[in-house]
């Protein structure tokens, strides 16, 4: 699948750690104003991928474009009032309250001649509305639970104000409640606000429910993408997770619902029983 001018895009990229490669020759489009999930099994490369999208990693061969410019030639500044990234597990300093925390996400438009402003103001309130944190200002982040602490995440990134946002497993950690809380920003984010949306989700039932498009990785290159209906086979759970489900339709979506099967489920327990003798 080619997208036609994608805001984001990767050709021939190669990405490792210490000299191994864990993507290789990849290419990807994101299209602006989507929601794209990539998805796969552990260690595939898709936090990876999403990490050298956002800058955070060097490419050892290949580029990255933000809207058809070379990211390496970019400035960090420049790139983060473009695209905001909430990578896994981030860490707030001890004793910071939300409204520091959100108020961070302000910091690309910070600088010696340019100092907080109305403009920064309204964006930290409108992405606490968003998330619906208000009520949460003055809390140590360290003293939020799960679900209020991931929304306070994505409050901070969506205080940047960007066109493009890229989240890392943004439902880890997160009760199935919580986790639909989050996909269901999501979705407003792209219907309400004209918003890009890149994530990395494990639940393939969430990312089928909540994307226009799966990129599904395996071994560090793309094995397939497209809509969920046409990503969310029988065939391809079994080549990308080694996976024997059943793929029915969702009655709530009308979109692909994965129903792993009970041996498949038993053997990823190691708990698949042996024929008994007869």
């Amino acid at each position: 699948m080619t997208t036609t001018n994608p805001i984001l895009s990767a050709h021939g990229l190669s990405v490792g750690y210490n000299g191994d490669i864990v993507v290789a020759d990849l290419d990807v489009d994101i299209a602006a104003g989507e929601v794209t999930t990539i998805i796969g099994p552990n260690g595939c490369g898709k936090s990876t991928l999403l990490r050298t999208l956002s800058k955070l990693l060097t490419p050892a061969a290949g580029h990255v474009r933000l809207d058809g410019v070379d990211l390496a030639s970019l400035r960090p500044r420049d790139i983060a009032r473009r695209l905001a990234m909430l990578p896994q597990n981030p860490i707030a300093p001890s004793g910071l309250s939300v409204l520091d925390l959100v108020s961070r996400g302000r910091s690309p438009y910070q600088s010696w001649y340019r100092q907080w402003s109305s403009d920064d103001e309204e964006a930290v309130s409108r992405a606490m509305r968003l998330t619906s944190i208000l009520d949460l200002a003055d809390r140590p982040v360290e003293d939020l639970s799960g679900g209020q602490r991931q929304r306070a995440w994505i409050a901070m990134t969506l205080a940047q104000d960007t066109d493009l946002v890229l989240l890392d497993e943004p439902t880890t950690y997160l009760d199935l409640a919580h986790a639909v809380d989050v996909l269901d920003l999501v979705d407003e984010l792209r219907d309400d606000h004209g918003k890009t949306v890149v994530m990395v989700l494990h639940d393939l039932n969430l990312a089928a429910r909540s994307s226009d498009h799966l990129i599904v990785m395996r071994d560090g290159v793309v094995l397939t993408r497209g809509t969920p209906a046409e990503v969310l086979t029988v065939e391809v759970l079994r080549d990308a997770f080694g996976l024997s489900a059943q793929v029915l339709t969702d009655p709530e979506t009308g979109g692909p619902l994965v129903v792993p099967t009970v041996a498949s489920a038993r053997r990823r327990k190691g708990t698949l029983l042996s024929k008994p003798s007869v």
